[in-house]
């Protein structure tokens, strides 16, 4: 066996990584490409118990202004309150038929009593003292010393980062997904008692399979070029 030196090692392990990073990269734009907004799902199709934690727990992984994570996913899988729900929006079938369906809900009123309850939970999972974290809990304050106008508006942009995380996730492991924005929040709240919760219905995701039987689903994704849409400063 020929004894490699440690240069050639390294460049093996260089040109393996590329290849890798290569074919991640590929993975993702074939996912991304593939995905759509289902208008119709396969409502005899579930998605399996372990590829569904995975996509809960990538909810509850994701990034929000300052970590602060104001916002509440509730899995709605009461056939009941499904049907209620779709009276709500405006009859689309997506709400009934997939497998899955997420809300996403904004806090309102967002206060220091929230900033305290993200300090404490910093505080339990990294060993810190409350003491040390007075920095970031400063920062934090800087939310709720806004108007509420303002620190509601705020609340309501974050559940969207978590809806892209969420539909890119699916797209990665073949789940199909689709947000809507098409219901009316103030009955989706009062059907959720999300009001007496604090928080306020935003946007929903149905998460499944596609039916053969939609018609959108074979048809050429629409973008625009990309020089169009992207500039480098």
């Amino acid at each position: 066996m020929i004894a490699l030196n440690s240069e050639h090692s390294e460049n093996l392990r260089t040109a393996a990584a590329a290849l890798s990073a290569g074919s991640e990269a590929e993975s993702l734009l074939r996912a991304l490409n593939w995905r759509y907004a289902v208008k119709r799902f396969d409502p005899a199709r579930a998605i399996d118990a372990g590829t569904w934690n995975a996509l809960e727990e990538a909810l509850v992984l994701t990034a929000s202004g300052i970590g602060l994570q104001p916002w509440k996913f509730l899995v709605i899988d009461d056939p009941a309150v499904r049907a209620r729900l779709r009276e709500a929006s405006y009859g689309q079938p997506q709400i009934v038929e997939a497998d899955k369906l997420v809300v996403f809900a904004a806090r309102t009123g967002y206060s220091a009593a929230d900033v305290d309850r993200f300090i404490a939970r910093v505080a339990e999972v990294r060993g810190q003292s409350l003491e040390s974290l007075a920095g970031l809990r400063n920062a934090a304050l800087s939310v709720v010393q806004r108007p509420e106008a303002e620190r509601n508006a705020w609340a309501a942009r974050q559940p969207y980062i978590a809806l892209g995380n969420f539909l890119t996730s699916a797209a990665l492991l073949g789940v199909d997904a689709c947000p809507m924005e098409g219901f009316e929040p103030a009955k989706y709240n009062e059907i959720l008692g999300l009001n007496e919760q604090g928080y306020t219905a935003v946007v929903v995701a149905a998460a499944g399979y596609r039916s053969p039987e939609d018609r959108f689903g074979g048809l050429a994704k629409v973008r625009f070029p990309r020089d169009t849409v992207l500039t480098h400063v």
